[in-house]
């Protein structure tokens, strides 16, 4: 089997993206520290993890907050976990993205099934640590600049 974007990648995995590194915040940090730090380093998504064991538990999708806020469903001073997106863990098969991962599964990953998706976190094999985030927009740019 050959994918249609075997071609479009040549071998190319996600670290060849080279993302950078996860932004992560507590779900305790207030919603005023989760912008501030996005805008700093023009993020568009910041995991959130757990305060004890650096578990991952969501994240924070910046566009999604800044709608929040503008509609008055929460206010800069709640807590991040008032407007994280929560990671289900039950029932549905999690897709692991290393930087080993070739580029065709992460589009794949993006396009595919009924959830359409702009970033993945990439992780260590045994999902222990974030290393980084990869967005849609870095996979375009990626294939423009081959």
């Amino acid at each position: 089997y050959k994918s249609l974007w075997a071609d479009k990648y040549r071998g190319a995995t996600v670290e060849d993206l080279d993302p950078p590194p996860a932004l992560s915040v507590k779900p305790t940090d207030p919603i005023s520290h989760a912008l501030m730090s996005a805008f700093e380093r023009e993020y568009t998504h910041l995991t959130v993890i757990s305060q004890s064991n650096r578990a991952l538990l969501g994240y924070i999708s910046i566009p999604r907050l800044q709608q929040l806020l503008k509609e008055g469903k929460v206010k800069d001073s709640d807590p991040v976990e008032a407007a994280m997106q929560k990671f289900r863990r039950k029932g549905r098969r999690y897709k692991v993205i290393t930087t080993e991962t070739p580029l065709e599964e992460l589009e794949e990953f993006f396009e595919g099934g009924e959830e359409k998706r702009d970033f993945a976190v990439v992780t260590d094999g045994s999902r222990k640590f974030v290393l980084g985030v990869a967005t849609k927009s870095d996979l375009e740019s990626f294939v423009k600049r081959r």
